[in-house]
């Protein structure tokens, strides 16, 4: 007997209606199906899958700050509250380390990063550690070998490198500390391409994507490559927000908020750019990711309220968009899993 085919979800914060939104995703058309609004139990923007995808997490930037944990059933993709734990302060960007067994939240605001537990039911603990960072972390990202994280942070133009022990859930400063970038940038979010050996930072306040060559024994970053995000001739100063990899790497997008657009770089096969191809997407843009098949971008926008499905074509990576949907207030971000 065939397995059964696997199904798509796709999970979305939106903060203002304080909910999390749950869509079935078909493979076949791209059409979403609404099945789930869940209460999130505060103002919800970031949100993390378990590297099992058996829990969603859900930061709460309203006090008291915690992040919330669900379970995901996994024959229907729908939530049920596990619990949560207790942050320092508001979190835009939250994670889990390749284990699965720490949660790694980063505070813009509060200029700090902090690591809680997460026990065998899925539900984190309150943070066991919390470090000072420079100023406005914005991201926290765990190598592919679990031993170094990344945490960007927009008011100090650079990249703090840490090295992170998984046995304990703890965070020590790798050396050197940090890596920097052009004055004015704004580093904001972080990825590593799936060979290990490349690592992309989109910056908010320039619209740039970095590339840098990752030293996977040292845990350091070294720069090789500038790309512009921005549409050429805006007249707004740019808002960047998102950028993620299609499965395969072949491309690679992201999101600009005063423009309202994405942007489409080819990724050659030593991980560098081509120049960037742009589209018009959903008003302010702040969240989007890539289904596990690569044939789909789900994008919302903080100001249109809505969420749009562009078709990725797979020879060039240029975006259709196949239909827009209304979501809760404020959408801005979105998480998608595919389930046995």
């Amino acid at each position: 007997m065939s397995p059964a085919p696997s199904r798509t979800f796709a999970y979305v914060a939106c903060a203002d209606s304080r909910e999390i939104l749950v869509l079935e995703l078909n493979g076949a058309s791209g059409e979403l199906a609404l099945t789930q609004r869940v209460p999130a139990g505060g103002l919800v923007m970031p949100l993390a899958v378990s590297p099992d995808r058996r829990y969603l997490y859900a930061g709460l930037r309203s006090a008291p700050y915690r992040v919330a944990a669900f379970a995901i059933d996994p024959a229907s993709g729908q939530l049920s509250p596990r619990g949560h734990g207790a942050l320092p302060d508001s979190t835009p960007y939250i994670a889990t380390d390749r284990t699965g067994r720490h949660l790694l939240a980063a505070s813009y605001g509060g200029h700090k990063v902090a690591v809680c537990r997460i026990d065998d039911g899925g539900t984190p603990a309150d943070a066991h550690q919390v470090l000072d960072t420079e100023p406005n972390a914005h991201a926290i990202v765990p190598d592919p070998s679990n031993r170094f994280v990344f945490v960007p942070c927009l008011g100090a133009h650079a990249v703090m490198q840490f090295r992170f022990d998984e046995a304990g859930g703890t965070l020590t400063p790798n050396d050197p500390p940090r890596t920097t970038v052009r004055h004015g940038a704004g580093p904001r979010h972080f990825i590593f391409h799936p060979d290990g050996r490349t690592a992309y930072l989109l910056n908010e306040l320039d619209a740039t994507v970095c590339v840098f060559a990752f030293d996977a024994d040292a845990g350091t970053l070294a720069p090789v490559q500038t790309a512009e995000a921005m549409p050429a001739g805006h007249p707004e100063r740019p808002w960047a927000a998102d950028l993620h990899l299609t499965p395969d790497a072949r491309f690679l997008y992201a999101s600009e908020r005063r423009s309202s657009t994405l942007a489409a770089f080819a990724v050659d096969a030593r991980g560098r750019l081509g120049p960037a191809r742009h589209y018009a997407t959903e008003r302010e843009p702040r969240g989007f990711a890539i289904d596990p098949s690569g044939r789909y971008l789900l994008c919302v926008g903080q100001a249109s309220h809505a969420m749009s499905v562009h078709a990725i074509d797979p020879a060039d990576g240029s975006l259709v968009e196949l239909r827009k949907y209304a979501t809760g207030r404020n959408p801005n971000w979105v998480e998608i899993v595919s389930l046995p």
